[in-house]
């Protein structure tokens, strides 16, 4: 008694838990369209990762349930994997899913059918970030008509056009729809907008291949060449060094020639160890140590020597 109340417990368990899980079967459209004229065949189809068994297609019109297949209680007949809604005349719009056997649900997707002049044509199913949507204004009669594009109540342009792409962002999710001047406006619909799929993680083998691969250069070892500016710097002072120089032989040959010495040897000049020999008298007398303190040049060329 005890075995069988504990089983009962954990399949209401499994239920439960299977009713507010997010399943990973979708539903698809065909055509990925919101917007439909009445006479229009869709095709619905389950699909995922589970696979299409025991998953039936269902819907809501706002007078209950409906099953894909159930005869008079349903609607559209069974087409392999796949629920088709042929021309009919009673209208098909309504909120359509996927639903397995144990009440896991997938997300809904809303359809619409018009009996007016145009509708909108936009996807049924999410758009992802990022990507590009082609709205267009369709007629009944076939092509696409000049429209004005409004979005959340606003116009999207200032002036009509047969179609509009937006690159998608999570701040275009909203409401659609377009008018034209001849032929009214089409129903609204809402757009939804997904993030970026995540990234998928799948384990590889990595082989290593030699391919040519070329590799920017290595820095050079050696010091960047003289800037173009450097020069003329250099050779102005190369220049003057030589002027210098050549100022300095000119002036020492000057010199040497009119017999005149240097400025700066127009000083005082000392003698050390001057041995000054002087006959009186046939006697030689030596005087070592004779120091001249300093030397003077007249104009008479006369020398004075002071001891």
């Amino acid at each position: 008694m005890k075995t069988a109340s504990v089983s009962q417990l954990l399949g209401v368990c499994v239920l439960l838990l299977s009713a507010l899980t997010v399943s990973a079967v979708s539903l698809t459209v065909s055509p990925n369209l919101q917007q439909f004229f009445t006479g229009a065949s869709v095709s619905l189809t389950c699909e995922g990762q589970l696979g299409s068994d025991g998953w039936t297609v269902k819907r809501d019109t706002g007078s209950g349930t409906e099953s894909c297949g159930a005869g008079g209680w349903g609607f559209g007949r069974i087409n392999g994997p796949s629920c088709l809604v042929e021309k009919q005349s009673k209208p098909i719009s309504g909120v359509y899913w996927c639903e397995g056997e144990a009440g896991e649900k997938s997300e809904e997707v809303n359809i619409t059918v018009s009996g007016k002049e145009v509708i909108l044509e936009i996807p049924a199913l999410p758009v992802r970030t990022g990507s590009d949507v082609t709205l267009r204004c369709k007629k009944k009669t076939g092509g696409t008509a000049a429209a004005y594009f409004y979005f959340n109540g606003r116009p999207l342009r200032p002036k009509s056009e047969k179609n509009i792409t937006i690159n998608m962002q999570q701040s275009d999710e909203g409401l659609y729809w377009c008018a034209t001047d001849e032929f009214g406006s089409s129903p609204q619909s809402f757009l939804r907008v997904r993030g970026p799929l995540p990234p998928t993680t799948t384990t590889t083998t990595t082989t290593t291949t030699e391919t040519d691969v070329s590799y920017p250069p290595s820095p050079s070892l050696h010091p960047p060449p003289l800037q173009p500016f450097v020069i003329p710097v250099v050779a102005a002072v190369v220049s003057l060094c030589l002027l210098d120089l050549v100022l300095v032989v000119v002036l020492m040959k000057w010199w040497r020639q009119t017999g005149r010495t240097l400025p700066s040897l127009q000083g005082k000049v000392v003698y050390e160890g001057l041995t000054l020999k002087k006959t009186t008298n046939k006697i030689s007398i030596i005087q070592s140590h004779v120091v001249f303190s300093s030397l003077r040049t007249n104009t008479a060329s006369k020398h004075s020597v002071f001891i």
